[in-house]
């Protein structure tokens, strides 16, 4: 992971200016004249270029979906897409490349450090970091100073994976919609930022299809959490990038009060795999809460266009990084037009609904390996639903 990093920071010092015999004034004149030349800005340029490259990379092969869902991301955003797809990456398999949740706490600190940096427009060399400060910045501009990123949605996606490292179980159905609300529907309120976007209709769209995705990345890694493989195994077709623990032990993340209603034990999975009693009707019961989430969002954007009010409310609207101030001096968007004008940061409601379509197929195997790839209908079915836009 940080041979890359190491690559571009030896490329970097390579360039460095030899003044070999010059006379001493000659040296500092010219090392004076390196500060204020613009061939410093064309360094940035291609590291920018390589840290970009280096980032797809890792969506291709680490979250395929998502690449093929950038096309639908407006082009002066797209960089912050894949910043911010990357992290999650990084983030999330964070638990998986590492042996110990104390490693795995340590590496996440180096995260919010590097984030922390980025944001400030200081980046370590580092790939990830130096997307991320370089699409801060284009956020920034493109709004003229008035839009950024939120620290604290990088913070509490990174607190989140932490707290669940070791891979303790989810106590309920809510405690697993919170933990995908902080990390998939907070890693789409990013999106949306770097639009930028600062709608609550918007953001409650995003917050329901964030809560299917990240349910159903929860039931896609259920195999590989209950029967881990050697550690740094990656699939080039991976769905749902990283949601496996900083343990080589088995274990069963369905929210417990599932398992109990459904009579299901975490040792007959870890014996039995798919013919364990009750599994296949806890995973109907998680696989439809995530179908009603990915309703809810179509709904809402019905309702949206057809001038209709919302039939409930959003639960986080009184956070402090959903409450919007008007802009003064521009006019002002319609919801229908704001959601429109969000509807590619959307898509992942696409890919998560083929997957929990083919999980319907199976009769609800989630050990199936057909489910362990990208469906090849994504990108004619991310295509109709965008030109139509529906979900």
């Amino acid at each position: 992971m940080n041979v890359p990093s190491k690559r571009i920071a030896r490329e970097t010092l390579g360039r460095t200016v030899k003044t070999g015999n010059v006379c001493k004034r000659c040296s500092r004149r010219y090392a004076t004249s390196q500060v204020e030349q613009p061939a410093a800005s064309i360094n940035s340029t291609d590291e920018i270029a390589r840290a970009r490259r280096y980032c797809m990379d890792m969506l291709r092969k680490s979250d395929t979906p998502s690449s093929l869902l950038l096309p639908y991301i407006p082009s002066h955003a797209r960089d912050a897409y894949i910043a911010l797809r990357a992290f999650n990456i990084e983030v999330a398999r964070t638990a998986d490349t590492t042996s110990t949740p104390t490693i795995g706490a340590m590496r996440l600190q180096f995260q919010r450090d590097a984030v922390s940096k980025a944001l400030a427009g200081q980046p370590p060399k580092q790939p990830i970091a130096m997307l991320l400060a370089k699409a801060a910045e284009d956020i920034a501009g493109k709004s003229e100073g008035r839009g950024k990123w939120s620290k604290s949605w990088f913070m509490r996606i990174i607190d989140t994976r932490e707290k669940y490292l070791s891979n303790p179980p989810y106590p309920s159905m809510s405690s697993l919609e919170s933990y995908a609300e902080n990390t998939y529907s907070t890693l789409l309120y990013l999106t949306l930022q770097s639009l930028p976007m600062a709608s609550l209709t918007a953001d409650h769209v995003a917050s329901h299809i964030g809560k299917a995705t990240g349910i159903a990345a929860v039931l896609r890694g259920l195999p590989l959490l209950a029967f881990p493989g050697p550690p740094n195994k990656h699939s080039n077709q991976g769905q749902f990038a990283g949601d496996v623990g900083a343990t080589r032990q088995g274990a069963v993340m369905l929210p417990l009060d599932i398992m109990a209603d459904a009579g299901v034990r975490e040792e007959d999975v870890l014996r039995n795999g798919t013919n364990a009693h009750g599994l296949r009707d806890a995973v109907f019961t998680v696989a439809t809460r995530a179908n009603d989430h990915l309703i809810t969002a179509r709904q809402m954007l019905q309702n949206v266009r057809a001038g209709q009010a919302e039939d409930h409310e959003y639960e986080h609207q009184d956070e402090e990084e959903h409450v919007y101030l008007p802009t003064k001096g521009s006019k002002a968007e319609t919801q229908a037009q704001e959601v429109d004008r969000a509807f590619g940061v959307f898509m992942p409601a696409v890919s998560t609904q083929l997957w929990l379509d083919r999980l319907e197929k199976a009769d609800f195997d989630v050990f199936s390996p057909k489910l362990r790839v990208t469906d090849w209908r994504l990108p004619w079915k991310a295509f109709w639903a965008y030109n139509r836009r529906t979900l």
